[in-house]
């Protein structure tokens, strides 16, 4: 059966449960940390990395996702770097995808001043800018590592003003959903070689998706006169979401959501709202847009207790861990 087929398939499935909603629904789909969430010893392996990579935009080529990928330069080990990057974004730009800016070292900017975490956002432009403009295109997108936007106002201001300058457009979040734990989970199953855990740990993360929609639907409609603005979703590109990115997509698509470029979505007057949150916290935009109308703020689902748990546990405990889940 091929991808579209499947994923077809899985969005009937999913109507039948869930029918779509009146209104035009439109989504941007981001993925976040590349190359790839995974081990220093692959991100080093070009063989190995690029064969990650291929697997991955393989899997989306067929979907259609028209999103945009977001790079940390500095995860691929020098000497690579310079002669294998360029080729693992290649196969993303070759697979229909925009690629950002995601800083060189994933940097925290509460641990660090706002000249230092600009000077790791310059580091980490040079493979990718290049690699776009060798197709004619710009480098113009910036993700926050973390969601982090400064934790004072005079850090969040200086670092906005910084990015400013330099062009770039920052690329929020309204669909926030802690994919990230899930796949940390799961590579701790793959690591224990457990295909029925794997299938558990996937299984949750679905059901989670769909429990964050169900939020963050209504909860951004309210904040938008009753109509739901375009969203964006963010995602990492990782193991977990390799094999279960195509029933996540065929529930957007269940939803009667539309794929959509990432400037698309920025083009909804909801992107033009004040947003005056300063917190040590990486949260969603419709979170902070909330909290600037000096709303009180309704966080979204957490993920079930046992991932929550199995996150923080070295992978020897996860079978612990989820066995307690499921015991009576």
């Amino acid at each position: 059966m091929s991808m579209r087929a499947l994923i077809c398939g899985l969005a009937a499935a999913v109507l039948l449960v869930q029918p779509s909603a009146a209104q035009d629904r439109r989504v941007a789909v981001t993925f976040d940390d590349l190359p790839f969430q995974t081990s220093d010893e692959v991100l080093c392996d070009p063989a190995r990395l690029m064969a990650t990579t291929q697997a991955f935009v393989n899997m989306l080529r067929p979907l259609d996702t028209r999103g945009v990928a977001f790079v940390n330069e500095g995860k691929v080990c020098e000497p690579q770097r310079t002669q294998l990057l360029p080729k693992v974004l290649n196969v993303w730009l070759d697979g229909g995808l925009d690629l950002g800016n995601h800083s060189f070292s994933h940097i925290n900017i509460h641990r660090t001043t706002a000249e230092a975490y600009l000077a790791d956002v310059d580091a980490g432009a040079p493979i990718t800018r290049a690699a776009l403009e060798a197709r004619g295109r710009t480098l113009r997108w910036f993700r926050h590592p973390y969601l982090f936007t400064g934790e004072t106002p005079e850090k969040h201001d200086a670092i906005a003003a910084g990015l400013a300058q330099r062009g770039y457009t920052i690329a929020p979040v309204t669909l926030d959903n802690n994919d990230w734990m899930f796949a940390d989970v799961y590579r701790k199953a793959e690591q224990l070689g457990d295909e029925a855990l794997k299938r558990r740990i996937g299984e949750a993360y679905v059901a989670h998706m769909t429990r964050v929609l169900d939020f963050y639907e209504p909860y951004s409609a309210e904040l938008n006169g009753g109509r739901e603005p375009a969203q964006v979703l963010l995602l990492h590109a990782n193991s977990l979401n390799q094999t279960y990115y195509p029933q996540i997509h065929a529930l957007y698509l269940a939803r009667g959501y539309r794929f959509v470029p990432l400037e698309e979505a920025l083009a909804d007057p909801i992107y033009q709202h004040a947003d005056t949150y300063v917190r040590a916290n990486g949260i969603s935009w419709l979170h902070r847009w909330t909290s600037t109308e000096g709303k009180p703020i309704r966080w979204e689902p957490e993920p079930p207790a046992w991932i929550v748990a199995a996150n923080k546990a070295p992978a020897s405990e996860l079978e612990a861990i989820a066995g307690a889940q499921t015991a009576p």
